[in-house]
């Protein structure tokens, strides 16, 4: 039986994350982590397989907020506590299920608003509750209200301009009368690990993937404190997302430039090695002018290419990498959230289970939780499978469920 809490709601049948003693903190709300088609499969139940589906067909006997397994759309929520103790709240997507996802997960944590919010891409399981977010603004009938800021890239723009024309038009045409729908203040952003953005008072860093090799979505990097990064649909990882992209001086770009140069001379690989390939240059400074600098393969962390460079005049250079999200790239996340979506196979647009844990070993972040999981996903059964698999590797990884709440100091 599930146990009680203040607000007289039953607690997540996964449990919740014990709050924090002090009420001034961060914390991310699960709103969804399944897949396009949600969980329960509607087709399992109208339809239902002999033997019937095991975790589709708990939706007919157990409550959804009792329930790991009944799962909307993949979203986030971060409740963002400033330094002076105020709340910011940043939702990240607002896919098919929102308004569900409101009533059940807004009421129950008590979130009164959305002051921002970003979106990975323009797919239906992303944006299509748009017009449900005048549920979480003032009702005004002639809507003058401030319109909630959202983020998006300019190909997501031309997308939701045609889906959605009256959330985007900004004058009535004259005899056009006054509906109300939701206000918003379209900001596009670039899609560019270099390019940061700040909303609500906290900066996020967008992180491009690849959802298919035909289409790029964003997956974001947030958070001072902890660093967080959030990845919902994803297939493949660039070198530059995973690794970081390389940022120097124009002192040192020849230096480099020679480096890569040689590199591509003796393997014969295209140029610059640095932006296509698993390698970073670093360097060990003997003296002001005397450094030996070096090629490492990021995958099996082994120096690759030495050269020892000497220099005219007194040198000082960094050669970093920016945003990475992996241990070996820019520093160890604290919580990754990755897409996981069938428990056995492949898919050409996600990352599936082998493929996924694969893509947490080689990031080597301190936890992980994975979301937009379909029906094949037993969140108690394969939960069970990652606990072993986390002694085995180290590393703390377990499916996340709608509802959760972890808090976290951002």
């Amino acid at each position: 039986m599930a146990a009680a809490v203040p607000n007289g709601h039953a607690a997540a049948a996964a449990g919740e994350e014990t709050p924090p003693a002090q009420a001034s903190s961060s914390s991310l709300v699960f709103l969804g982590t399944g897949c396009s088609s949600a969980v329960p499969n509607a087709r399992c139940l109208i339809q239902p397989p002999d033997p019937p589906c095991p975790v589709c067909s708990q939706s007919l006997s157990v409550p959804p907020e009792l329930n790991p397994n009944y799962r909307c759309n993949t979203s986030l929520l971060i409740d963002y506590c400033h330094d002076d103790g105020t709340h910011k709240y940043i939702i990240i997507d607002v896919g098919k299920t929102f308004r569900e996802q409101v009533l059940r997960w807004f009421v129950r944590h008590k979130i009164p608003c959305v002051d921002s919010i970003i979106l990975t891409h323009e797919h239906a399981d992303a944006i299509l509750g748009l017009d449900d977010v005048r549920v979480v603004q003032p009702f005004s009938p002639t809507n003058d209200i401030d319109p909630t800021p959202i983020y998006l890239t300019q190909f997501a723009m031309d997308s939701i301009s045609k889906k959605f024309p009256y959330l985007v038009k900004k004058k009535l045409k004259e005899g056009e009368e006054v509906r109300r729908v939701a206000q918003l203040d379209w900001r596009v952003i670039d899609g560019d690990i270099q390019k940061r953005f700040t909303t609500s008072g906290l900066e996020f860093v967008p992180l491009p993937v690849i959802h298919g090799e035909d289409y790029i979505c964003l997956g974001f990097l947030f958070g001072r404190k902890s660093k967080v990064a959030y990845i919902s649909d994803v297939s493949r990882f660039p070198p530059t997302t995973e690794y970081g992209k390389s940022s120097y001086p124009n002192a040192a770009r020849s230096v480099m430039h020679m480096v890569e140069w040689c590199m591509c001379v003796l393997f014969r690989i295209k140029f610059p090695v640095t932006e296509e390939y698993n390698f970073m240059v670093q360097s060990i400074f003997w003296s002001k002018r005397i450094s030996l600098i070096f090629l490492l393969d990021l995958v099996d962390s082994f120096p690759v290419l030495f050269c020892l460079v000497i220099t005219q005049e007194p040198h000082c250079y960094v050669y970093t990498y920016l945003s990475a999200i992996s241990k070996s790239g820019g520093g160890q996340l604290d919580l990754l959230i990755l897409d996981c979506l069938y428990r056995t196979g492949s898919h050409n647009v996600h990352l599936c289970w082998d493929q996924t844990l694969d893509a947490v070993k080689r990031i080597c972040p301190k936890r992980a939780l994975l979301i937009g999981m379909t029906h094949e996903m037993d969140h108690h059964k394969d939960n069970k499978t990652l606990e072993e698999w986390s002694k085995r590797e180290g590393i703390d990884v377990q499916l996340a469920c709608d509802g959760l709440r972890v808090y976290i100091d951002l």
